[in-house]
């Protein structure tokens, strides 16, 4: 930030999307960076050791102007993993950073709102309603165990490039974004994102749980109960619809 620009602009704002992948070629990935692509000025990504073709995914994106590729992967160490992302983004010396998925998507009137959300002196982070899609495209979960959509997620915040930034180092669960953030003032948008990492079969939902009790047997950083709730057969789903105008 040059020493003549405000610490807070409420215009011209760049948002930069940071995102951490791994082998996500041939799944959502692709119409991800393409949505991305239309309300971000760049996306910076780190690959987390892909044995695929996401890296090369990646760079077939002009919006996507740095990409790191591990060789070895720090999925053990999500802790690490989250630094790293931030350490690169924090380097494109963005105004706003916006933490993204491979498998999210901003509804339409999220993307039509996301200039006006940075491009003001009022607040320094934005939360928004992330939906879990199970099985399908179509219809979200509703039930005791998946009802993340009932709270917000902080996914939206400035880059204040002098303020003190923590992330806690653990090893399952760890927050996208540093944790100091919870201190600044916060806006909590009603704006939707949709959750496609639950859209699987029941073969591979399985093997999802299988892999969440392989890392948290006895259900230290997570529910057992929520854990065992992967292979309900008959969840509760609810039908998405999207807002007209």
């Amino acid at each position: 930030m040059r020493m003549s620009e405000p610490l807070r602009k409420t215009s011209g704002n760049r948002l930069t999307a940071m995102m951490q992948v791994r082998n996500e070629a041939g799944r959502y990935l692709e119409q991800v960076l393409e949505e991305l692509s239309d309300f971000v000025d760049e996306i910076v990504i780190v690959d987390d050791g892909s044995t695929d073709g996401t890296a090369r995914l990646c760079r077939s994106f002009a919006k996507v102007t740095k990409l790191v590729t591990l060789e070895s992967p720090l999925f053990s160490r999500e802790w690490e993993l989250r630094q790293t992302l931030w350490e690169l983004a924090v380097s494109t010396e963005p105004d706003w950073l916006l933490s993204v998925d491979a498998d999210e998507f901003y509804e339409e009137a999220a993307k039509r709102e996301m200039r006006r959300l940075i491009d003001q002196d009022v607040y320094d982070w934005v939360a928004f309603r992330l939906y879990d899609f199970w099985g399908t495209t179509t219809h979200y979960r509703d039930d005791e165990h998946w009802n993340i959509h009932t709270k917000h997620t902080r996914t939206l915040v400035r880059y204040l490039p002098d303020y003190h930034y923590f992330t806690p180092r653990m090893n399952h669960h760890v927050p996208r974004l540093p944790l100091s953030y919870a201190a600044l003032p916060g806006f909590l948008a009603e704006l939707r994102v949709k959750h496609f990492g639950w859209v699987l079969s029941p073969e591979e939902l399985r093997h999802k749980y299988e892999r969440y009790m392989d890392n948290d047997p006895e259900g230290r950083w997570g529910s057992l109960e929520q854990y065992r709730s992967i292979l309900d057969e008959h969840p509760r789903l609810v039908e998405w619809q999207e807002r007209r105008g």
